[in-house]
């Protein structure tokens, strides 16, 4: 792509690289291939970071969106504040339920910034405000995600090795029965499920917790589909990409691979509702799904962010210090980048 040319006429592209590509001129705009009913029949979370400056670039193929997964024979119901998290988390530990309360992604790569955004706006703020591009890294809804998850690791809710778990460890914890609460993927549900796992049978799902008054919030993952410039199969590539998401395809992906499907429709199939009555659950977590800042240099806006909070786990520096430094460090790509977001 580099060079401009290639041999190959699609690409299966993570959500986040999109503006990244469309801005290189490396993708072909899908704006005669789909239209808006065909838009409107995909949830409201699939319907995010497909389009870059007006022109659709991306079709979506799977969704994924972080959740809570909680113990249904410890609790009676999850926790909704990070209040209500920390206090089940340690009623349970003084009980010596379990090891530890709360399990997540605190290793410095591309998890992390999807917990963390879930904190920031549980706590009523963004990571980045598009309509007044601004970052709120240093605000105090941001400073009070980044100390809260400190937090937990300072009082043992969360056990310190975290800031080395990616979803597989923090997975391995939960499954084992050490853990009351995790914070991971759709795609641990059916890994849950498995006979060797301890927690079988006793697993509940819901959304990331929040402050009182503010809406919970769930990080948007996605696969999709995008063009590559110079296809000289465009009309095929697009009948793939319609073959690959239709209902039946989207019925089987989840059925048999435990994917999460796009189109509404699959939401409100009643067959599919009865027998696997948590996709209610993955249908409400896209209703409140967001996205990670839409900008060609969100890599470097993540690698900043998670070395700021990777040293206010290990007691580097302060969280209110780290997450100064990340506005500072934020600002600045975005001006060496241009001054804007796009």
């Amino acid at each position: 792509m580099l060079l401009g040319d290639t041999p190959f006429d699609a690409i299966l592209m993570d959500i986040t690289w999109l503006p990244k590509y469309a801005r290189a001129g490396w993708l072909e705009a899908l704006d005669d291939g789909f239209d808006q009913t065909e838009i409107q029949e995909l949830t409201n979370g699939a319907q995010l970071g497909n389009i870059y400056e007006g022109s659709l670039y991306r079709w979506p193929l799977v969704a994924d969106m972080g959740l809570l997964f909680w113990r249904t024979d410890l609790m009676e119901k999850p926790p909704s504040t990070p209040t209500d998290l920390v206090s089940i988390s340690q009623e349970l530990q003084r009980k010596k339920k379990v090891p530890w309360g709360y399990v997540w992604q605190g290793r410095q790569y591309e998890g992390l910034s999807c917990v963390y955004l879930e904190m920031i706006d549980g706590f009523g703020g963004q990571w980045f405000n598009p309509e007044g591009e601004k970052f709120g890294l240093d605000y105090q809804p941001g400073i009070n995600a980044a100390q809260w998850l400190t937090n937990l690791i300072n009082s043992g809710i969360s056990p310190r090795a975290v800031t080395n778990y990616a979803e597989s460890e923090a997975l391995q914890s939960f499954k084992s029965g050490d853990s009351a609460l995790m914070r991971n993927w759709p795609y641990a549900w059916a890994e849950l499920q498995k006979e060797d796992s301890q927690v079988r049978g006793h697993v509940g799902i819901s959304t990331m917790v929040s402050i009182p008054g503010v809406s919970q919030a769930s990080t948007i993952g996605s696969w999709g589909f995008s063009l590559l410039k110079g296809s000289k199969h465009k009309d095929a590539a697009i009948k793939a990409f319609k073959y690959l998401t239709t209902n039946e395809a989207q019925v089987e992906l989840f059925t048999e691979y435990g994917y999460t499907p796009t189109l509404k429709s699959i939401y409100q199939n009643e067959d599919l509702l009865n027998e696997y009555p948590y996709l209610a659950k993955l249908y409400g977590a896209l209703s409140i799904a967001k996205m990670r800042p839409e900008t060609p240099v969100y890599a470097q806006l993540s690698d900043v962010l998670q070395r700021s909070l990777s040293a206010s786990f290990t007691d580097e520096i302060e969280a209110k210090s780290s997450m100064k430094n990340a506005q500072i460090f934020s600002e600045q790509i975005i001006s060496a980048a241009g001054g804007g977001i796009q």
